[in-house]
């Protein structure tokens, strides 16, 4: 009886704001039909105004459930311009939930309404928002081969000669990162290779097509490119593997205690037009995204100070400039091997040769002198750490 009293109180988390949301989208689409059949006769410039206001209503709506319902923090690295411009939106894409952190951004900005979409084609068939979105300004686009450049281009192009403000959206990836999807990772990586690109472990290689087909479309609308890396917090598990990021329900279920989101404004004049330079510009944008959102070992790296902080404590105590040495190298060295394993967990040669050693001397000097600190400690966490770094090939 209580565990299905908790089972339901969880699942109100999702279905109250879920119910608001979709309850309210029909009435929202009627009252924007009786515009639309009104505007036929006015200026496509008046159309957009109030289609954007009325987008902004019901997006602000959608944002009071998934921010102040919530309670997520949202930590931004970067000064968003204060004024509203004319941008295109560039992030990387783990989950429907990044939709959302656009929206965020944007109402800060006061630009919400202007807030349009490209997205694959598959989701036009998504209920009521999927033909909405189309008649919002979004774009629907196929991958690869399928890629329909004409019809991307006529699309933008309507948009931006009718004057309406543009805060376009794209995830150059094509689809989610999922840590579990170890083929399509796998696919990713290959493509880099094959590319002569830089492999990418936290993000998968950006396809540049949409994104180049829209600057060089509306590159005299444009004012900047904003650049977005976003990183859910909670995605990682205790041996620092990362985890799928949450999706919109787990979101309102407050799963997601933070989201971390970095952003940098570039100006539309430094980005390259010709495609070979754009593609490369576009891939080194994703090289420091991929660093961002890495699976920080910070269980390694708090090690590596515990042995630096050990060394500099037994010079300042007693002189001793072997402890000092001894914890700059050791330190040092474990650092660096946390470094590794943040980039690749399989990866534990650094940081298990330096936890290795110091759990054998420390292990010697603690047999000798029988004192916990700082030789009997230093020994546990040594070997501990030699436990976790064994696990973790394993794992």
């Amino acid at each position: 009886m209580l565990l299905s009293l908790v089972v339901h109180t969880y699942s109100l988390r999702y279905w109250f704001p879920a119910t608001i949301m979709l309850g309210t989208a029909p009435a929202y689409l009627l009252s924007w039909g009786a515009w639309r059949l009104l505007s036929t006769v006015l200026p496509a410039r008046m159309y957009h105004k109030l289609d954007d206001r009325l987008y902004c209503i019901y997006q602000s709506m959608v944002l009071f459930f998934f921010e102040n319902y919530t309670g997520v923090d949202i930590v931004i690295y970067g000064d968003i311009p204060k004024n509203k411009e004319n941008v295109i939106y560039l992030s990387n894409h783990q989950c429907t939930a990044d939709w959302i952190i656009a929206d965020m951004l944007a109402i800060r900005q006061s630009a919400l309404g202007h807030v349009r979409y490209v997205l694959k084609d598959g989701l036009k068939w998504l209920p009521l928002y999927g033909w909405y979105f189309s008649q919002h300004g979004g774009a629907y686009v196929k991958r690869s081969a399928k890629f329909n450049e004409k019809a991307m281009k006529k699309k933008l192009l309507t948009q931006t000669q009718s004057g309406a403000p543009m805060y376009l959206v794209i995830f150059p990836e094509g689809t989610r990162y999922n840590p579990e999807l170890k083929n399509v990772i796998a696919d990713s990586q290959a493509f880099a290779t094959k590319e002569g690109l830089a492999v990418l472990r936290h993000t998968l290689t950006p396809r540049m097509k949409a994104s180049h087909i829209a600057i060089e479309t509306m590159k005299d609308h444009l004012d900047a490119v904003y650049d977005i890396t976003v990183a859910y917090e909670g995605t990682l598990d205790p041996s620092g593997r990362r985890k799928p990021a949450p999706s919109m329900p787990e979101f309102l279920c407050k799963e997601c205690p933070r989201v971390h989101i970095h952003f940098d404004r570039v100006d539309i004049k430094e980005i390259p037009t010709e495609p070979l330079f754009f593609r490369r510009w576009l891939h080194e944008r994703f090289e420091i995204k991929d660093r961002f959102v890495m699976a920080v070992d910070w269980i390694g790296f708090s090690y590596a100070a515990a042995i630096a902080f050990g060394g500099f404590m037994g010079y300042k105590r007693k002189g001793s400039v072997m402890s000092l040495m001894a914890g700059l190298v050791f330190g040092g060295l474990s650092a660096y091997g946390a470094y590794n394993i943040s980039n690749d967990s399989k990866d534990i040669k650094v940081s298990l040769l330096a936890s290795g050693v110091l759990s054998v001397v420390m292990g010697m000097r603690y047999k000798k002198s029988g004192k916990l600190m700082p030789a009997g400690i230093m020994s546990g966490l040594s070997l501990l750490m030699v436990f976790r770094l064994l696990l973790l090939t394993l794992a």
